[in-house]
């Protein structure tokens, strides 16, 4: 008895020893594999520095703004001085700002796209025979332009609620306020007996004439824009002049009086010329 106790207690230690060979010859070349990828010697250091760099490239491109940061940096080490990194991260909030308002824009403008679907899918829905709260049904499906006010539109729809109601309160969000139409068009058609199909393709012809007319104002507009860019680069272009000329205009501009303050006075002429030139081309296309 106690013979065989100390055989089966052997032949576990030996089944352990070697599943734990087993796991670190594993843990072994899965190491190899990273030190020694493609036959090459790879040092823990420069993998570290690799996976680094590759996680700063992947928030760089969730997070554009932090790119100011290295182009000050290199600024600032050309012309010797922390002053561009200051500049840098000055601009970080406000180039935040602006792709924000970037991103709400053409958010905005799929969520138009949208709806206008929308209404061409709920008029295919209704000419085939369905009923109007299953034709709204049918046409919400995948559609995804209303967020979060679609479970109150779809519920209303589904269990005979107040569509109108719900889909006013959907027009509040930005990009649907053609679902006001919608609404409008709804209310109509339960009280007085007009056709809601009718309705909504004028609607739907109206709302694609009103976004074929911004995006002709846009392109008309695209040469200001472009008018503004180049007139943004205009003093980079003349400090890569200047450096190719051999006048070192970052030494003048960094670490001279009068350079810094031709410096503040350039960066806030540029910021109003800016400002003043987006706020006129804005209001073309507001118009």
């Amino acid at each position: 008895m106690g013979l065989s106790v100390g055989v089966s207690g052997a032949v576990a230690l030996c089944v352990g020893t070697a599943a734990w060979l087993v796991a670190a010859q594993d843990r072994g070349r899965r190491r190899a594999r990273v030190l020694f990828a493609d036959g090459e010697v790879r040092p823990p250091l420069r993998v570290l520095r690799e996976r680094a760099v590759a996680w700063l490239l992947e928030r760089s491109r969730q997070r554009r703004e932090w790119l100011c940061l290295p182009v000050a940096l290199v600024v600032a080490v050309l012309g010797e001085s922390v002053l561009p990194l200051l500049g840098g991260a000055a601009a970080v909030p406000l180039v935040r700002r602006w792709l924000r308002r970037r991103a709400l824009g053409k958010e905005r403008e799929r969520r138009e796209a949208g709806v206008v679907a929308l209404c061409g899918a709920a008029v295919g829905e209704l000419r085939a025979g369905h009923e109007p709260g299953q034709a709204l049904l049918v046409a919400l499906r995948g559609n995804g332009v209303m967020g979060a006010a679609e479970a109150g539109v779809s519920a209303a729809a589904r269990f005979g609620g107040d569509v109108p109601g719900a889909l006013a309160q959907a027009a509040r969000e930005p990009g649907l306020d053609g679902l006001a139409g919608v609404a409008a068009c709804w209310r109509v058609a339960v009280d007085g007996g007009a056709g809601l199909a009718a309705g909504l393709d004028r609607l739907e012809g109206a709302l694609r004439a009103e976004r074929r007319r911004r995006e002709e104002l846009r392109a008309q507009l695209a040469g200001a824009w472009s008018t503004v860019a180049v007139l943004a680069l205009l003093p980079v272009l003349g400090l890569g002049l200047g450096a190719a000329l051999g006048a070192d205009p970052l030494r003048v501009l960094l670490h001279t009086p009068a350079g810094l303050v031709c410096l503040v006075t350039g960066g806030l002429l540029e910021a109003a010329g800016l400002c003043w030139a987006a706020r006129i081309v804005r209001a073309g296309e507001a118009g």
